[in-house]
């Protein structure tokens, strides 16, 4: 009897239509697209401008997409997964709010933020629910609205950050296809680094708080940088280590879109060639919880059946890892 495996068998996404360019950004703080293109590799990132339009407007609709590209009924999905660091409200779940909007009335719900690496643990999560025997289509969500606590004053974040969603369909397989591995740490000294400072429980809402600017997100970009860096290229090693893959067997790397210099590092580290690196991050820029379901959208027609996948992501807090994934299906 062969092993039930958790696969991939469906992608969908969603971007703003807004497009905010190097070009827009030099007119609102004290940068210039050679700066931002040379440090980071964006050239644009999409924002999500409609009033009133939070994370769960592009959660839908990337479900949507999915759902209507795969002919699903929302019926059938057992759990809706949404990985994000920006829900619609603190308290009010916004994958139940998803799953409500998309028709997916007899599944459970619920969010998961572990910041740049949320969709990374999801994939882990819905993973284990579907090994378990218990849930045969899981959607998986990673979604972020970032223009909503960024403060476009702050040169050191304002360029990195865009808005934008990704969804992914996992269901079981009997072929040894889909999920292989992982390899997932975290590090609670890291969050003095990377954080929104206030609106928690430690620091409540107030006026003050809300004139000292801590209610957006506040980032050392060297120590973040340094740790990515390390750690990402760490995870990736350790995934082919543990599974015996040369950089031959390596199909794609599929990074976080942080950085430029640290998807190219984590590269270096696997011996990788620049052809078998998925990169959009010129287009997006960091979408935060959506870059990697946002890779898997675009790249979809490229990847074939039995494509060995190499995950890897770092965020706040910090957290990171790496997933091995053996693609399931031809486009």
């Amino acid at each position: 009897m062969s092993k039930t495996t958790a696969a991939i068998t469906a992608v969908g996404a969603y971007v703003p239509d807004y497009i905010l360019s190097n070009k827009v950004l030099e007119t609102l703080v004290d940068t210039n697209d050679e700066w931002i293109t040379s440090r980071t590799g964006i050239k644009e990132r999409r924002i999500l401008k409609e009033e009133g339009q939070g994370t769960s407007f592009m959660a839908i609709n990337a479900a949507k997409d999915l759902i209507k590209k795969r002919n699903l009924d929302p019926k059938e999905i057992d759990l809706v997964i949404v990985a994000t660091a920006t829900p619609d409200m603190l308290v009010a779940s916004t994958a139940v709010y998803t799953a409500t909007q998309i028709g997916a009335t007899n599944a459970f719900a619920y969010d998961l933020q572990a910041a740049c690496s949320s969709f990374l643990y999801g994939l882990s999560t819905a993973t284990s629910y579907i090994e378990s025997g218990r849930y045969k289509k899981i959607l998986l969500i990673g979604a972020d609205k970032m223009s909503s606590i960024i403060d476009y004053t702050d040169r050191a974040t304002c360029i990195i950050f865009g808005d934008g969603a990704g969804a992914v369909l996992l269901e079981p397989n009997e072929e040894g296809l889909g999920f292989q591995d992982e390899y997932l740490r975290s590090d609670g000294t890291g969050r003095e680094f990377l954080k929104i400072e206030a609106g928690g429980s430690i620091l409540p809402a107030s006026q003050k708080t809300l004139e000292d600017k801590k209610h957006f997100v506040h980032q050392d970009g060297r120590t973040v940088f340094k740790f990515a860096v390390s750690n990402m290229a760490d995870a990736c090693e350790q995934i082919m280590k543990r599974n015996n893959l040369s950089h031959d067997d390596v199909s794609w790397l599929v990074p976080h879109q942080a950085n430029m210099r640290i998807i190219d590092a984590t590269a270096n580290r696997m011996n990788l060639e620049d052809n078998k690196v998925l990169k959009n991050i010129h287009r997006y820029g960091n979408t935060t919880s959506a870059t990697l379901p946002l890779l898997l959208s675009d790249f979809e027609t490229q990847l074939k059946k039995g494509d060995n996948l190499v995950f890897a992501a770092f965020g706040g807090g910090f957290t990171w890892g790496s997933i091995y994934l053996k693609w399931a299906y031809n486009s």
